[in-house]
């Protein structure tokens, strides 16, 4: 029974990095940082010092005033996989974002993939410090937190 969930789950991992290498389009980054540059507030997806990260969630299509919703290929493929995420739920016990990001990371290599998952955890406690700091320490904590947001753009994390 195990034997055949694992195989079920390599499976449908395999199917959506196939459609995955489809896409002629670089994947969007979701995470956008408000930056302020020269006085001027400035959104962007790879990090500054002292951003404001902000989690961006694109629309998923538009519905005519006949209810009828149209969806580009992108969003179908979206939906399929948030499907296989939503149906290997009980055996990875992956919700979708997770999945998404075990998916993103299943292509690179295995020391860039350990990399970034020990960059989530330092980045989280990087800004856990920053809203903790007090005024004296926050550039420092903000410098640190730019280094690892940085790293982590950089893997393609």
């Amino acid at each position: 029974m195990l034997h055949n969930r694992l195989y079920l789950f390599f499976f449908a991992v395999f199917l959506s990095t196939t459609a995955m290498s489809q896409s002629t389009l670089p994947a969007v980054s979701r995470t956008v940082y408000k930056c302020l540059e020269a006085g001027k507030v400035v959104y962007s997806d790879s990090p500054c010092l002292g951003a404001k990260k902000i989690d961006a969630e694109p629309t998923r299509g538009f519905n005519k005033d006949t209810g009828r919703e149209i969806v580009g290929a992108d969003v179908l493929r979206e939906h399929k996989r948030e499907g296989i995420a939503d149906a290997l739920h009980p055996l990875t016990g992956m919700d979708r974002k997770q999945y998404k990001t075990y998916e993103h990371r299943f292509k690179l290599s295995p020391k860039v993939r350990q990399a970034c998952y020990q960059l989530d955890r330092k980045i989280a406690n990087a800004e856990l410090d920053e809203k903790q700091s007090k005024k004296e320490d926050l550039e420092r904590t903000q410098k640190i937190l730019f280094d690892l947001r940085y790293h982590y753009h950089e893997l393609k994390c």
